[in-house]
């Protein structure tokens, strides 16, 4: 069973930085697939972003640009870097891992999920 706790989430102006963090409780993270998948209110969970065990990155076109994804495996740590934020970007963004390989970037692709955490852009 992997824990996964999301930190970082807040409230930024358009065009502001933001970058999240997400800390894995198990070894297992270094070889799962790791992904941020976000929310808002009233609709379906969007992938983000993904990064395998080797590195291997995938966008949504939407963050394309403009979202790095990193993972730390001494610290099974994940990351999100988001830069020139926009409002359509506010949502819960969740932290997810998958064992093994990734694969779509699809919310139903992920095993385990954190709590999330809030991003909000506004003026």
């Amino acid at each position: 069973h992997v824990q996964l706790v999301e930190s970082g989430g807040g409230s930024v102006q358009p065009g502001g930085p933001l970058t999240l963090s997400c800390a894995a409780s198990t070894g297992t993270f270094r070889s799962a697939c790791m992904g941020w998948i976000r929310q808002v209110s009233g609709k379906e969970r969007e992938g983000v972003a993904s990064i395998d065990s080797d590195g291997e990155t995938t966008y949504a076109d939407s963050v394309k640009g403009r979202f790095t994804i990193s993972r730390d495996n001494a610290k099974n740590t994940l990351y999100l870097q988001m830069n020139s934020l926009k409002p359509d970007d506010t949502a819960m963004y969740y932290c997810a891992a998958r064992v093994g390989v990734c694969t779509a970037l699809v919310p139903a692709g992920f095993d385990y999920w954190g709590q999330g955490t809030q991003v909000n852009v506004s003026s």
